[in-house]
C-alpha cells in the first residue's frame, strides 16, 4: 500500500471551491478596510470586518485538518458565525455610509456564493468519523 503523500493532503484545502471564496472575501475585505472613512469608523468596522473575514480561511483549514466530524462540525459553526457577522456589518456600512455601497454590495454577492458552497461542503463531511466527544452539544 503506497503512503499517502502528506504534503498534499496537508495541503488539499488550497483547492477547496469554498476555501478558494473564503480568500477572494478576505481579499475584498481587506480592501474594503481600507477604503473606510476613518473619521466615521467610531467603531473600529474595518478591524472587525477584518478578523471575521480572517476566520474563514483558517477554520477551514482546521476543518480539513481535523477531519473528525465533531472538529469539522465546530468549525463550520464558527465560519457561519464569522460569515453571518460579516454580512450584518455590511448592513451598519451602508446605514453609517462608511464606504460607496458598491463595496458592500461586492461583499454581500460574494458572501452569498460562499453560504451556497459553504453548504455543499458541509454536507460532505463523514458523520461516521468521529469519536466520543465530552463536549458534544449536537445531540442535546
Amino acid at each position: 500500500m503506497d503512503e499517502p503523500d502528506d504534503d498534499n493532503d496537508s495541503k488539499k484545502h488550497f483547492s477547496l471551491p469554498v476555501f478558494k471564496k473564503a480568500e477572494e472575501i478576505l481579499k475584498i475585505v481587506q480592501t474594503l478596510s481600507e477604503v473606510i472613512d476613518k473619521e466615521k469608523d467610531v467603531l473600529l468596522m474595518g478591524e472587525q470586518m477584518l478578523a471575521n473575514a480572517y476566520v474563514l480561511p483558517v477554520k477551514i483549514v482546521g476543518a480539513e485538518s481535523g477531519d473528525l466530524y465533531s472538529i469539522r462540525y465546530d468549525n463550520a459553526t464558527l465560519i457561519k458565525l464569522a460569515a453571518r457577522e460579516l454580512q450584518a456589518q455590511t448592513s451598519l456600512l451602508k446605514e453609517e455610509k462608511l464606504c460607496d455601497k458598491k463595496y458592500t454590495e461586492l461583499l454581500r454577492n460574494e458572501i452569498e456564493e460562499f453560504r451556497i458552497l459553504f453548504i455543499d461542503w458541509v454536507k460532505g463531511f463523514d458523520k461516521l468519523n468521529d469519536i466520543e466527544d465530552e463536549w458534544d452539544i449536537k445531540g442535546l
